[in-house]
């Protein structure tokens, strides 16, 4: 255990009025909390068109995420904030066509096993370690910008089989800061019933999706065309998998279009989520000198007689539950929300069809009822027989049920190797008065990012 309490998203003053606090959620684009949030078990916020309900009881949230898929759907909000970007990928999509997509898509995971992936992500993690050993850090650096370069990286080795450029990690990084910022503010003008195209930022929102789709598009452009010249292309990577997938019942194919949006998604939860979380986790190891210490060492056995080698990630116990010790304070989807489509009473309280229920690994993971020292960073909590009750009613990173994260293995995978990586050649510290201010929107950043110092322990390898 250590003696570190790091920040989190604070709550509005209790005082605040559901107007009050809706004006308040527009201007920080972050969702709604009060300082009990964190203790509640169902709590209800009116907004001008529609009520939502932050569901924090376990057997319920368990009743939403476990039940049928189509009872309580992706909410129609996220769709809204999100189609710019993503357009109708299985993200945000709902009923049949998900379930098409769920279909076609699951048998690309099948060819992307984490053994089978392993060196791409030792590939990726290595052109770090060149990046750092060539300059890319030192003091003040940011660490949210190398998280997103690396695990960018990762994700475009393992969907286009090449590496992610510097250039390429700054588009994707600040394009979507701003997009996130802009689609918040989107959604909750639709809460408030105002038309899209009244709404603040739509335009330059759609510049920021626009670019990043580009990025994502144009190598997809090269494979279809390449394949239509007879050329030879890579068949193992994702993208092969999109373009050779067939829905089994109906015969259907992705188009073009379709291939992009699912690609987006991909690309995005798969990189966005973890840079996330890293940049999360590096700043928790900064601030406690003695888990950094066991860090470096488990990093140094393993690397001791060469490479790391898949057979040796069971030698990096205590890295593992530092990232998911970090994943339970900053999960970096904050907020899952679910459209109620029928009545219902939830604890006294009468439910309507079309009223949103967010589901949230933030206040869950933090829940005063359901874990010790819920606010305190201890990776060493998971190796204690009474955490195991709380894992199990209380802890979904990856959320849960038939709409899990498909790449949870792949992200835990991805976050050990990179760590480890980091930890055997740098020391991280902190900036001094840089403290990081947790924002939840589409997923939990730092509103003004995370800077660490990093020191070169070693120059040998």
């Amino acid at each position: 255990m250590t003696d570190l309490i790091p920040p989190k998203p604070a709550g509005n003053p209790k005082k605040l009025g559901p107007l009050a606090r809706f004006i308040k959620s527009f201007h920080s684009s972050t969702a709604p909390l009060y300082a009990n949030s964190y203790s509640m078990k169902l709590g209800e916020v009116r907004l001008p068109r529609r009520t939502m309900y932050f569901v924090n009881q376990p057997d319920l949230v368990q009743n939403i995420l476990l039940g049928d898929v189509d009872r309580y759907p992706k909410s129609d909000l996220m769709a809204t904030m999100l189609e710019l970007l993503l357009g109708e990928s299985i993200f945000v999509s709902n009923g049949d066509l998900w379930k098409q997509q769920r279909r076609m898509m699951d048998p690309a995971f099948e060819g992307t096993r984490i053994k089978a992936i392993f060196p791409l992500m030792l590939a990726a993690a290595d052109a770090m370690a060149e990046r750092f050993d060539a300059g890319a850090v030192g003091e003040n650096s940011e660490a949210d910008l190398e998280m997103t370069h690396v695990t960018a990286d990762v994700i475009f080795r393992t969907i286009y089989s090449r590496a992610f450029t510097r250039e390429e990690a700054k588009i994707i990084f600040e394009n979507f800061e701003r997009f996130q910022h802009l689609a918040w503010q989107h959604g909750v003008w639709t809460l408030a019933g105002v038309p899209q195209w009244l709404s603040v930022g739509r335009l330059r929102a759609r510049k920021s999706a626009g670019t990043i789709r580009e990025l994502l598009h144009a190598p997809v452009r090269e494979r279809l065309a390449a394949i239509d010249r007879g050329d030879d292309v890579p068949d193992r990577d994702m993208l092969a998998s999109f373009i050779n997938a067939v829905d089994p019942e109906t015969g259907k194919r992705f188009n073009e279009r379709e291939l992009v949006d699912q690609i987006g998604i991909m690309f995005l939860a798969g990189h966005e989520t973890s840079a996330s979380a890293l940049a999360w986790a590096l700043y928790l190891i900064a601030q406690c000198p003695d888990v950094q210490a066991r860090l470096q060492a488990e990093a140094d056995a393993v690397f001791a007689d060469g490479p790391l080698e898949f057979s040796k990630m069971r030698m990096l116990p205590f890295t593992r539950d530092v990232f998911r010790e970090t994943l339970r304070l900053y999960p970096p989807v904050a907020f899952i929300p679910r459209d109620a489509t029928e009545e219902q009473e939830m604890r006294g309280k009468q439910i309507m069809p079309g009223a949103i229920l967010f589901i949230s690994p933030l206040l869950e993971h933090r829940h005063t009822e359901h874990w010790d020292d819920p606010d305190r960073f201890d990776p060493d909590r998971f190796g204690r027989a009474e955490t195991k009750a709380s894992e199990q009613k209380a802890y979904f990173p990856f959320s849960k049920g038939p709409r899990v994260c498909l790449g949870a293995a792949f992200a835990l995978q991805e976050a050990v190797i990179i760590l480890a990586t980091i930890m055997r050649d740098w020391t991280v510290s902190p900036v001094e008065g840089h403290v990081p201010e947790p924002i939840a929107r589409l997923t939990l950043r730092s509103e003004n990012g995370i800077r660490l110092n990093l020191e070169r322990r070693r120059k040998d390898r």
